[in-house]
């Protein structure tokens, strides 16, 4: 499978009183890594919100492992873990700069129409996602088969 990374430079902003990245600003590190694995498929999320489709989170699931602490680097690595043409789930792992796992994760995903929220298939209304994620997630298999 394709797994993209993400380098972050992480902020004071970011840190709570204890010193470490906020647990909730994790969930922003996993957008900016699924955003950068769109883009590493050759697409942008604004292209399909001009066209009308959103891409809301139907469930997320994530595993605090080690902190990360301001003046740090994080790596996000992203990667589609189940795609079938209407919903995707993206595996995430991130690393601190000592390249421990720091947090494990993933998130479903699913393409409404912005203005009924109807589900719509990637398949159908973007031929060219679809054939992108196939390849993607099925990369390691044929990678294997070689």
């Amino acid at each position: 499978m394709l797994i993209s990374e993400k380098e972050i430079e992480v902020r004071y902003a970011e840190t709570d009183q204890m010193g470490v990245v906020y647990h909730a600003n994790y969930l922003v590190w996993l957008e900016l890594g699924r955003t950068k694995l769109i883009e590493d498929l050759g697409f942008r999320y604004a292209d399909m919100e001009k066209e009308g489709i959103i891409s809301p989170v139907l469930d997320i699931n994530i595993s605090y492992k080690y902190p990360v602490r301001y003046g740090e680097k994080a790596y996000v690595k992203t990667w589609i873990d189940y795609y079938d043409g209407l919903r995707s789930t993206y595996g995430y792992e991130i690393y601190n700069d000592k390249d421990q796992l720091v947090v494990e994760a993933k998130s479903q995903h699913v393409c409404v129409k912005k203005d009924s929220f109807r589900p719509v298939s990637v398949r159908k209304y973007f031929p060219e996602w679809h054939e992108a994620y196939e390849r993607a997630k099925n990369k390691e298999k044929l990678e294997d088969d070689n």
